[in-house]
């Protein structure tokens, strides 16, 4: 069962959820947040396609992320690389047996390098999932938030391991990276409240919440999500942010016209971040370990002051 209570206004609120048996604390007194280090073994994802391609660099680089204080390694097969001004043409869907090709040897090698580590496995795809958690992984992340495969949620209940449902539009592999929204707050906190009643009526006992911070938003909505974060804190369980490097932090980053580049968009992440966690995020996903780690070390030494 999970073990969700609200603190007092002065304190970390309190958040565990169920991992197929295992108790994941993802905020408590002695840490505001938990870090999900990113994993892509893709080709194509924005940031760090093609860098973890082989086991040995892919290992190398979970070693990295589990000593600077990565909690959670959540590994990704398929990019979700949206279409738009930005990034062009959107990911390259590719087939069920190549995603579970690239993931499942990877997380089998994370489990055993790495017992202590939680591990989840980023794809919509039932089939996919299933070998993941046949795999060992703990933790589903749904970047489509149940819109097309209501049979994750129940394969979650099944296995007993928590969901995250993202809030985003279009068709997976073609996830536009703006849709104008009368009220973005509204329309996802209705989205997500949404996912969530799908994965209850399964049977999934921890559901996490994910804004979709990048996904299918202006500049000025990620940032008003971010300023809202609180609003989603009451629709499940944790909540969880993808900040890390995105464009609209390069966007508010820009300096005589020119948008920074993802190599330059730490300290920015790094204050979207703060603002997210201080709001009631307590899952932060990013590519940036031991900034983040640190950023959170200030963040609890404050509120447990």
């Amino acid at each position: 069962m999970s073990n969700s209570s609200r603190a007092s206004s002065d304190e970390i609120t309190v958040r565990s959820i169920n991992c197929r048996g295992r108790q994941l604390k993802c905020s408590d007194e002695s840490a505001a947040a938990v870090i999900m280090g990113i994993l892509n073994v893709t080709p194509d994802s924005f940031s760090d396609g093609g860098r973890f391609m082989r086991m040995d660099e892919a290992l190398r680089r979970v070693e990295e992320m589990v000593y600077e204080g990565a909690t959670i390694i959540d590994v990704g097969g398929e990019s979700s690389r949206p279409t738009g001004r930005t990034y062009g043409e959107g990911a390259r869907p590719i087939t069920n047996d190549e995603e579970i090709r690239r993931v499942v040897p990877i997380i089998e090698a994370i489990l055993s390098r790495f017992p202590d580590t939680f591990v989840s496995v980023d794809s919509y795809k039932p089939v996919v999932i299933k070998a993941a958690l046949d795999a060992g992984a703990h933790i589903i992340n749904d970047i489509t938030g149940l819109r097309y495969n209501v049979e994750t949620a129940e394969i979650a209940a099944a296995a007993q391991a928590p969901l995250i449902v993202m809030h985003s539009v279009g068709t997976p592999g073609a996830l536009p990276q703006e849709v104008e929204h009368a009220n973005v707050v509204e329309t996802v906190r209705s989205s997500l409240s949404r996912s969530v009643d799908l994965a209850r009526e399964a049977g999934v006992a921890d559901v996490i919440v994910d804004p979709g911070f990048g996904f299918g938003k202006s500049v000025t909505d990620n940032l008003r999500l971010l300023k809202h974060v609180d609003q989603f804190t009451e629709i499940a369980g944790p909540v969880m942010v993808g900040i890390s490097r995105k464009s609209t932090i390069g966007q508010v980053l820009e300096r005589g016209g020119i948008i920074a580049d993802v190599p330059d968009r730490l300290f920015g992440t790094l204050g979207a971040t703060a603002v997210a966690v201080l709001n009631g995020a307590s899952i932060v996903r990013t590519h940036d370990i031991q900034p983040t780690a640190d950023l959170l070390r200030a963040i609890t030494a404050i509120a447990s002051s």
